[in-house]
């Protein structure tokens, strides 16, 4: 309730000064003269004036507003560590409830989680989004209940954007010992087959620590133990690791527990070094010109991972015409350097269109085949060559390849189609035009004639007979095309076809492109966002298993995207290690940075808080007593005190903030009052007047 008078005068503001200063001189006249009655005079033209400036008598109705009190909740992983989640909770409940109690407050809990992105623990960005849309002179305070480690405390307190006590209660206790690893320089990228260097530190930090120690490390790459070494504790070491593939080759560095530390999860350190395939190279050896050597050729020159070395045979050494060994522009082919010396240099070899002519040996064609064997990819590229009598299936090549000629050439025209598996394989799965029936590309016009033995057939041909065969031997691969019409699509025959896609992931799948596997299970972060794909020829697939950080389980429902692909997505909050498994296959995936903050030190504190709690009035404390009980402040509310904090309390200002309801106007010189303050003020003077 708030009185008070205000003016709303019935003439222009001018208008009235000039009319009160006339007033003014006229009884000053009227007092020099010394008339009589000009006391009555006066008071009439007092009231003239006061009736043309329209007083009024306010009367404001104002509601008092709540102090609004926020309870930050620090949700964050390393509350989740000993009992300090369970320690948090008990505490948030009862504060919440003291505040209740308080006549005249509001309290609004936030709960701040890990965002995932690496930042650690993000209290204050949290307490301002939830503040956000309260004007800052009904702020009552606020109150962090935390374990201490928080990684955007600001400055000043004016930063805090509102003018009253902020309190820290701390989870934990000051007896807490911790071991951690720490990473001081980790590579991104790695060549394949090269080493690179992992610094990390055995860091041991809390009670009864301090002294060097000797500790366990040991060292795995993608799950698999490497190495297991002896460490001194605040030493760095170096430590050399072997990138063994391209992709993500994951490496889990492991120090064994402290004992009684108060968490291992920080005892482990995650480093993703990419690796990165030097240039493939790759053996061309076309047997004889056709039209379709060009495009083998064209297509691994435009790959810029690719080193082609290319050899054409054109002159066998039984052909003899005379010609001078100096006039000659042909270059011997090396047989000897490539099939024996050099042949594990190589990452792929084709043969395009290959007779035996007496240019290799059989032994060489030994060679290769232990090539294969050994982990190397052979890819013959066959025409009526691969039906002959100089068959590459009449060598000793014959055990690794998958399919044995029956001497028929089918040469008639037909559209080569996907085989069942063929939908479902990396390879051939999604080739432009392979939905319609005949498929959207041009015809081939000859295949040669094969029964299978082993592999999987992924494109057919005319009378259903196969067209493309995959097949792994030992270590290596190997891959047949029993046509040699894939020309036609390059040179745009009827409309051409896909064969860039075709023969690039043909060729990358022989030579072990992780993207390509046919059983793989490949798991990655797409922003916050755990994303699960197996990739298999089975019709149906197990469940995965996910497995957090921390431990903790879940199942993960996949879907099919594509024949022969699944995948499967679920939103993560935790960083650090996780691992998918269906059973049969495992993945991992790191999630976060190498090296986050959240695990960087995870004793608590009230260290970090204490000063800008100690500028705004505040207090940070813990909440549990030397003997482990829980021992809550109880709160009071303040008015605008300068220390909201003291023994076993803490205090949150009262807001003084009002809302106006209504105003009520009461004029003092309108209506009949006024005319009878007027009439009466004229009546006594004329009264006066008349004696």
């Amino acid at each position: 309730m708030i009185w008070s008078i205000s003016f709303d005068p019935l003439i222009p503001t001018g208008w009235l000064a000039a009319a009160g200063a006339l007033a003014v001189l006229a009884i000053l006249l009227l007092a020099f003269l010394n008339l009589r009655g000009w006391v009555l005079r006066a008071l009439t033209l007092v009231l003239v004036v006061l009736g043309l400036a329209n007083p009024a008598i306010e009367h404001e109705d104002r509601e008092a507003l709540t102090s609004v009190v926020a309870v930050v909740v620090d949700q964050s992983q390393s509350q989740k560590l000993a009992d300090r989640q369970q320690v948090t909770e008990a505490v948030a409940d009862q504060l919440k409830s003291s505040l209740a109690a308080l006549r005249g407050f509001e309290v609004r809990t936030i709960d701040a989680r890990n965002t995932g992105n690496g930042d650690g623990t993000q209290l204050f960005q949290a307490l301002a989004n939830g503040l956000s849309d309260v004007p800052p002179d009904r702020v009552g305070g606020a109150v962090l209940i935390t374990d201490g480690q928080v990684h955007d405390i600001p400055e000043k307190a004016a930063s805090l954007g509102f003018n009253a006590p902020l309190h820290g209660l701390v989870t934990g206790t000051a007896d807490e010992r911790d071991r951690r690893l720490v990473l001081h320089k980790a590579p991104r990228f790695g060549l394949v087959g090269s080493e690179q260097t992992v610094s990390v530190r055995i860091q041991d930090s809390g009670r009864g620590t301090g002294g060097p120690v000797r500790a366990r490390l040991s060292i795995k790459r993608d799950g698999v133990l490497i190495s297991e070494r002896s460490v001194t504790s605040g030493a760095t070491l170096d430590i050399p690791v072997e990138i063994t593939h391209g992709g993500n080759n994951i490496f889990e560095f492991d120090a064994e527990p402290l004992e009684g530390e108060l968490t291992e999860l920080n005892n482990k350190l995650v480093v993703t070094i990419d690796g990165i395939r030097e240039n493939l190279r790759v053996l061309l050896v076309s047997g004889s010109p056709h039209a379709g050597e060009r495009t083998w050729r064209n297509l691994l020159k435009s790959d810029a991972s690719v080193d082609l070395v290319h050899f054409t045979i054109l002159r066998p050494p039984e052909k003899q015409d005379g010609t001078p060994i100096n006039e000659l522009s042909l270059i011997a082919f090396p047989t000897r350097e490539l099939f024996s010396v050099k042949i594990d240099e190589f990452d792929l070899i084709i043969f395009d269109r290959y007779v035996r002519r007496g240019v290799l040996p059989m032994l060489y064609f030994d060679n290769i085949a232990r090539y294969v064997r050994n982990g190397g990819a052979v890819l013959l590229a066959s025409g009526p060559d691969y039906a002959e009598g100089g068959s590459l299936y009449r060598t000793p090549l014959a055990p690794i390849l998958p399919a044995r000629p029956t001497g028929a050439v089918l040469e008639e025209p037909f559209h080569a189609t996907l085989a069942n598996l063929g939908e479902r394989h990396p390879v051939t799965r999604g080739l432009p035009g392979a939905n319609q029936s005949p498929p959207a590309w041009s015809r081939w016009f000859r295949a040669v004639g094969t029964e299978i033995d082993a592999g999987n057939v992924l494109m057919s041909g005319p009378q259903d007979t196969p067209l493309l065969v995959l097949n792994r031997v030992d270590e290596g691969r190997v891959a047949l095309l029993l046509s040699d019409h894939v020309w036609l699509w390059a040179r745009g025959f009827e409309g051409g076809g896909p064969h860039v896609p075709l023969l690039r992931r043909l060729g990358h799948w022989l030579m072990k492109e992780p993207d390509l596997e046919e059983e793989a299970l490949r798991v990655s972060m797409r922003g916050p966002e755990l994303i699960v794909e197996r990739q298999t020829l089975a019709e149906k697939i197990a469940e995965v298993i996910v497995t957090s950080p921390t431990g903790q389980t879940s199942t993960l429902a996949m879907n099919q995207a594509e024949p022969g692909l699944w995948r499967g997505g679920m939103p993560v909050a935790e960083t650090g290690l996780f691992s998918v498994s269906d059973g049969t296959m495992t993945g991992l995936v790191h999630a976060g940075p190498q090296n986050p903050k959240e695990y960087t030190d995870v004793l608590s504190t009230t260290d970090l808080l204490s000063s800008l709690s100690e500028t705004t009035g505040g207090a940070a404390r813990r909440v549990a007593d030397a003997g482990g009980e829980l021992d809550v402040p109880r709160v009071v509310a303040l008015q605008n005190a300068a220390n909201y904090s003291g023994n076993g309390w803490i205090g949150f200002k009262t807001s003084n903030a009002t809302v106006l309801n209504g105003v009520d106007r009461y004029p003092l010189f309108l209506g009949l009052f006024g005319l009878a303050l007027l009439l009466g003020a004229m009546t006594a003077t004329w009264y006066r007047e008349g004696r």
